[in-house]
């Protein structure tokens, strides 16, 4: 079906719900001579309001694609961008650190938690080899751009341990130096007393009492 049917489709709403027009009209709070109208075929219908019809008789409006599956609207909770606006419905959202543009302005505009790419043959290529999005993404713990930093540094701090093991087990490095504490109790003691660190300051370094001789790093 190319055409939609919209006279066919209220007639059919006001058998199932057994309605008159002025019946159906005054449950679903549409004017009966909108009603009347539509049904008539001289004017459209707001597509709100038919879905107000249909809900009468207990049905409801939907898409369905060629082979008659029902397609789902767009997820309203998804990424937006920082005027808290929809992203372009027909193009794919990304972090904003994801393909961060290598051109003049890469260092004179604030990077952002969620952008998208305007250029379709840019988004093309990136479906072509990550497959095409069913919707935009939904908002993530960790998507701000520092928690996703970090989580790049630990990542990298992972691998650089696992190939270093790795070398180890293959007797490329000698072992690792086995390392014992020796700090005397009263270093515990300091270390408590220690306040924390301001936020976004790196510790200080770790107290130790006078006759310590060990000195590691207890923090």
């Amino acid at each position: 079906m190319t055409d939609f049917d919209l006279s066919g489709t209220l007639r059919r709403i006001r058998r199932t719900a057994d309605q008159s027009q002025r019946e159906l009209a005054r449950t679903s709070g549409v004017s009966k001579t909108a009603l009347a109208a539509a049904e008539a075929g001289t004017r459209g219908l707001d597509a709100r309001a038919l879905a107000r019809l249909a809900a009468v008789a207990g049905l409801r409006l939907a898409l369905l694609d060629a082979e008659g599956r029902e397609v789902a609207p767009m997820d309203g909770a998804a990424v937006r961008d920082e005027g808290d606006r929809h992203f372009p419905a027909h193009l794919d959202t990304r972090h904003g650190d994801d393909g961060w543009w290598h051109g003049p302005h890469r260092y004179d505009r604030t990077p952002v938690t969620y952008t998208f790419t305007r250029d379709r043959r840019s988004r093309d290529d990136r479906r072509r080899v990550r497959g095409t999005p069913e919707d935009h993404q939904l908002p993530r713990p960790g998507d701000a751009l520092a928690d996703r930093a970090a989580a790049r540094r630990a990542a990298a701090e992972r691998a650089r341990a696992a190939e270093r093991e790795r070398l180890r087990a293959a007797g490329l490095l000698p072992p690792a130096p086995e390392f014992r504490c020796v700090c005397p109790p009263a270093c515990d003691d300091l270390l408590l007393d220690e306040p924390p660190p301001a936020p976004g300051r790196p510790a200080p370094p770790a107290p130790h009492a006078p006759d310590c001789a060990c000195g590691c790093d207890l923090g």
